[in-house]
């Protein structure tokens, strides 16, 4: 079976356009959520991290006659870099277009337009567009030929596409997959949230003592998958590490609350490490760190913080923790895949750059969330999502050659 190996990355965030720039803000920490640009935000906390407006795509506002959303220019814009930064050529100077697919995943998908034409504003075109056209777009630009899938189940959605993207290059379906997730500001998101109290009012402070709910970021991570036998034949030029395991779970307990106890996160994060032949501890063929859920909401935080000090089975410590959610918020059905991007870039420099202070850890949550850069010593980093609905999934990645 084919190795899956991710061979270009691209980033839009609220720390800019381009991965140089998310890893030049993971370095240095400096974000801050904003008060929304929008009249109608009549709200307790209409707060985002939000992409700046001189990195925000310029278009396109319609492909193939459809009007697209914030979200499909984002995805666009991140598959552009990611496409360019894997040196992939398309038409005729690409890959068999018939062996290319596309999975994205996304919470709300293009809700804004939506939103905005519920408001008053008709769509210029004269037509209505999906909700979910990010992956169609995308694949029409491409010109691929293969699957093109739009996830959405909530914030576990891209996790879930880099799985299935996974899943086609090892069942011989697709030789290269274009994976991520987008999440534009939504008015309607932003509000439910507000009503149901889970915002905090100062920042996403994951597993602080005084933490307060989370804050929403925006933007889109994506990521070229490739097997790792057409990443040959073709002699790609950067391979920044491969996808070695997967797990995926559902709580089957409750529309928005994990379960408590925890037993189907457990299997997902055991799963995906069985299937890397990865301990869950550091050291020796363990982890390096983990990039944890970690909302800033009070029972996700201590159900994922006690499942991974149970993974300590050993003798070493518990791997280190890189919240990136303390540094660009909680970007919705696109937060696996910005999770994975960023363990990919700490693997690929070796460096765990210094974590987002949040304060006083909770005591009901035994992590290291080291606030000093670190070399990263073992091959291997674990990325967890969860989900209203009790979606639950990790990923393993590992360095190329481990």
């Amino acid at each position: 079976m084919d190795d899956v190996l991710i061979t270009g990355l691209g980033a839009l965030s609220p720390l800019g356009s381009g991965v140089d720039a998310l890893w030049r803000g993971m370095r240095t920490g400096d974000t801050a959520p904003v008060k929304v640009p929008d009249p109608l935000a009549r709200m307790d906390h209409p707060l985002m991290y939000l992409v700046p407006e001189a990195d925000l795509p310029d278009g396109p506002a319609e492909w193939d006659g459809l009007p697209l959303g914030r979200g499909s220019q984002f995805a666009l814009e991140a598959a552009r870099q990611a496409v360019e930064d894997a040196g992939l050529g398309r038409g005729g100077e690409g890959p068999d277009p018939r062996r290319v697919a596309v999975i994205l995943g996304s919470g709300m998908g293009d809700t804004d337009l939506h939103e905005r034409w519920w408001t008053g504003a008709d769509p210029g075109s004269g037509r209505w567009a999906p909700v979910y056209p990010l992956a169609a777009a995308v694949a029409s630009w491409f010109g691929a030929q293969s699957t093109a899938t739009c996830v959405s189940n909530a914030c576990a959605a891209s996790g879930y596409a880099l799985s299935e993207g996974a899943d086609l290059i090892r069942s011989g379906e697709a030789d290269v997959v274009i994976a991520g997730g987008a999440e534009a500001y939504s008015r309607v998101a932003l509000a439910c949230f507000n009503r149901l109290g889970a915002i905090d009012p100062e920042r996403c402070r994951p597993f602080a003592a005084d933490r307060d709910g989370t804050l929403f970021g925006e933007g889109s991570a994506v990521l070229v998958l490739e097997s790792a036998s057409h990443a040959r034949a073709r002699s790609a030029r950067t391979v920044y590490g491969r996808l070695a395991g997967t797990g995926w779970s559902c709580d089957a307990h409750h529309p928005t609350a994990p379960e408590p106890g925890g037993a189907q996160i457990e299997r997902a994060m055991r799963d995906a490490l069985r299937e890397a032949g990865v301990r869950g501890t550091a050291g020796e063929r363990g982890l390096g760190f983990v990039v944890p859920h970690g909302t800033g909401t009070d029972l996700n935080d201590v159900v994922e913080s006690r499942i991974l000090d149970a993974l300590a089975d050993g003798p070493e410590a518990p791997a280190p923790l890189y919240s990136m959610k303390a540094l660009i918020g909680h970007t919705g059905g696109a937060a696996a895949a910005f999770a994975a991007l960023a363990a990919l870039l700490v693997l690929h420099h070796r460096t765990l750059p210094p974590n987002v202070p949040v304060g006083a850890l909770d005591p009901e949550c035994p992590v290291r969330l080291p606030s000093e850069p670190s070399p990263v010593t073992a091959a291997y980093a674990l990325v967890n999502a969860y989900a209203f609905g009790g979606n639950n999934i990790s990923l393993v990645f590992g360095e190329a050659g481990a």
